[in-house]
């Protein structure tokens, strides 16, 4: 089981996930049973879909916060479903795609 936290490239953590300073650039953070994906950057194409694939494959759903531009398009055309969060009397954009399992 992961712990909650942040997850860091190249970390136990983020190998697990094929999190690697190879393909990517940024952080992610692990949140119950969602692995959120709010600032990284892939260096090859595809790696977005790959990461995704990845979370989804050891059962952690994904969830984007306040996607902008292009990522709006994507998180749209691959069925995540846009919800809304409270934090500290803020309302947030979440988009969210379900895991399989709880984790």
């Amino acid at each position: 089981m992961m712990e909650d936290g942040l997850i860091d490239l190249d970390t136990d953590r983020g190998k697990l996930l094929g999190f690697t300073s190879d393909v990517y650039d940024g952080y992610l953070w692990k949140k119950g049973g969602y692995i959120i994906i709010s600032f990284i950057v892939s260096l090859r194409s595809g790696g977005f879909k790959k990461l995704v694939d990845r979370i989804l494959e050891h059962g952690f759903g994904v969830k984007v916060p306040t996607p902008l531009g292009r990522m709006k398009d994507i998180v749209r055309k691959n069925g995540y479903r846009q919800t809304f969060e409270d934090k500290d009397g803020e309302r947030y954009e979440i988009w969210v795609l379900e895991g399989t399992s709880e984790c």
